[in-house]
């Protein structure tokens, strides 16, 4: 049954039901924020509904499920703060391409995953976050999960794990899922696989799809299939931070101020205009700075282009901690469609860990072509705030961010604990360990197997070469009848 097919009429009935069911217990039952979603999105409902056949009495024990397992596993608290980015970053989730039928994949890379390296939990935690994000990029529609198995041995297969997702899509993510593809499965994890047939309702393994290189194109077009994949997608994963809703503007006599300066101290609010969209001007990578080593020195690269065909712009990058950091150019103006690389560099004597409440505010405006002849444009930005004009001004945060290793122009996000970091490399490396420890595992089995062959055909060998001298002796001295 299709979601729009539900009537309104029993999303009204399970809205009712739920919501009664919430008094009695108490509306602490449930996450305040599934609580309102409940009582407005209809389409969540509708999804309920749709997966159990619009059995009301069915839909509303997995409501409840679903909703408990919510609360108790605090998935409306899940951000980029607060679970592993080192294992986000290192790409073994990600959603990418579009299926046959056009819905979205989420790619589950199985050689990027050792069993037993990481904590099954933060795992975990990870996997709902991208269930999450996902859910609300596609507003709810069906998605297709993409198992690359290519290269993988039994030290990737984590059955608990897969059992993990299965279940989400069960038991706590409605009418969510389209195909489960399995790509070039190992004919040793065949036999694991059918395990798996078992744990998936009657209804969800007609959507198991195996395929290989050869048939990948009846799932996933071949304009949307990774090159890996023999597609034509040279697509890379690169971690890009969810971007939330606008915050709200601060009461104009609430006091609090955040000051970006650039050599003097500056208010982030000046009394003009001023406008939270990044306007024309666009910066790659979007929302953060994350700096590579390079020498001695800790470097990130900002590339500024000016979108608007038409409209020349100035811009002045600040920054929190003028005394961490050395920008240039920190100010410039951009023809219509000109492009500028900004170089952020650390000063010597700081260390990028302690640098995660410091930020950059990314200031631009337009100005007329006459206005730009001449412009000093250190003066224009110091005496901007005294400027009365009511120019738009639009701004773009950024925040200081690294991985456990650090990468050039890589999009990721930063770790506020001090160790963090550390353990961040750590535990990549561990895993990159696991990873190489597989690889000589099977390398050592190819060793043994050519070494039993190189000995029972050396000893077939000797056993020949014993076999000649006799059959000689015998030719020569061929025993004679006697006469």
């Amino acid at each position: 049954m299709a979601v729009a097919a539900v009537s309104p009429d029993l999303v009204d009935q399970l809205r009712s039901a739920f919501l009664a069911e919430v008094a009695d217990k108490g509306q602490d039952a449930v996450n305040p924020k599934d609580y309102e979603r409940v009582k407005a999105d209809n389409h969540w409902l509708q999804r309920f509904l749709a997966h159990n056949d619009c059995n009301v009495s069915q839909t509303l024990k997995m409501m409840w499920t679903s909703l408990t397992w919510r609360k108790e596993f605090k998935v409306n608290e899940i951000n980029e703060d607060n679970i592993r980015m080192d294992l986000i970053i290192k790409g073994a989730f990600f959603p990418h391409g579009k299926d046959i039928d056009g819905k979205q994949m989420l790619v589950f890379k199985c050689k990027m995953h050792t069993k037993g390296s990481v904590d099954m939990d933060e795992v975990k935690r990870c996997v709902v976050y991208w269930f999450e994000r996902v859910e609300r990029m596609t507003k709810g529609d069906i998605i297709s999960i993409f198992f690359d198995m290519e290269g993988c041995g039994l030290g990737n297969m984590d059955m608990e794990l897969i059992k993990y997702l299965i279940g989400l899509f069960k038991e706590y993510y409605p009418f969510f899922l389209n195909y489960i593809i399995i790509y070039e499965m190992a004919w040793i994890l065949s036999a694991a696989f059918k395990i798996v047939k078992t744990w998936l309702p009657e209804k969800a393994i007609e959507k198991l799809k195996t395929v290989s290189k050869k048939d990948v194109q009846n799932f996933v077009p071949k304009s949307e299939a990774l090159q890996s994949w023999g597609g034509d997608s040279n697509y890379v994963f690169t971690f890009v931070p969810e971007k939330g809703p606008p915050e709200p503007a601060e009461p104009k006599n609430s006091g609090r101020k955040v000051h970006f300066v650039v050599g003097n101290s500056m208010p982030d609010q000046a009394p003009h205009s001023d406008h939270e969209e990044d306007g024309p001007l666009k910066v790659n990578p979007d929302g953060i700075i994350t700096f590579a080593r390079e020498g001695r020195d800790l470097v990130s690269s900002l590339e500024l282009h000016n979108t608007d065909a038409s409209t020349q712009i100035t811009f002045k990058l600040k920054t929190t901690s003028p005394e961490k950091f050395r920008v240039k150019p920190s100010t410039g103006c951009l023809k219509p469609g000109g492009k500028e690389t900004v170089t952020v560099t650390v000063m010597p004597g700081y260390q990028l860990g302690a640098m995660s409440k410091d930020k950059f505010l990314l200031m631009s405006t337009a100005l007329e072509e006459k206005q730009a002849e001449g412009l000093d444009l250190t003066e224009f930005w110091k005496d901007f705030s005294h400027d009365s004009s009511g120019r738009k001004v639009y701004r773009n945060r950024l925040r200081c961010v690294q991985s456990g290793e650090v990468t050039r122009n890589g999009n990721v996000w930063l770790k506020t604990e001090a160790s963090e970091p550390k353990l961040d490399k750590l535990t990549a490396a561990l895993s990159q360990i696991g990873d190489i420890q597989a690889k000589l595992n099977r390398f050592q089995y190819i060793l043994v197997g050519q070494s039993v062959l190189i000995l029972v055909l050396a000893l077939v060998l000797l056993y020949a070469l014993r076999a000649v001298p006799s059959e000689i002796d015998y030719c020569m001295n061929p025993s004679r009848p006697d006469q």
